[in-house]
């Protein structure tokens, strides 16, 4: 299975490059059509002709149709392109696009944190490969 690269940012929601210790991650995730319309593609609303990133929401464009941001990523699927870091192993994996709460530990500081994480498994070896959310 060959997975499609996107040629642009506009047709993705989510886009990240990671390296994870000795492996690498590149996940992406295309946006849908609207579920009314189906003549556009959902995304965060546009106002003054900036998009509003901190929205709860995505609209289409054709009909103003609007849905719930967690209702609306639940239905999405991730597409992942990977070299494990646990036995080098490439490839490619389509998983659904959903966040879970996962515990890390904090190596400086010995502190557990609580993260959100998109959490696959290597075809190979199937170990836990985690992508977490960007922290501040």
């Amino acid at each position: 299975m060959s997975l499609r690269m996107p040629e642009s940012m506009e047709e993705c929601i989510y886009f990240t490059k990671r390296t994870i210790d000795d492996g690498r991650v590149t996940a992406w995730v295309f946006k849908e059509n609207c579920s009314k319309c189906g003549k556009a593609l959902m995304g965060k609303p546009i106002e003054k002709g900036k998009v509003k990133i901190r929205a709860k929401e995505y609209v289409c464009p054709e009909c103003g149709y609007t849905v719930g941001k967690e209702e609306y990523e639940e239905t999405l699927t991730a597409n992942i392109s990977y070299t494990c870091p646990h036995c080098s192993f490439e490839g490619e994996i389509q998983v659904p696009f959903k966040r879970k709460k996962i515990q890390l530990v904090n190596e400086e500081t010995g502190k557990k944190k609580v993260v959100d994480a998109l959490r696959f498994q290597c075809e190979k070896c199937g170990e836990d490969i985690d992508i977490t959310k960007k922290m501040k």
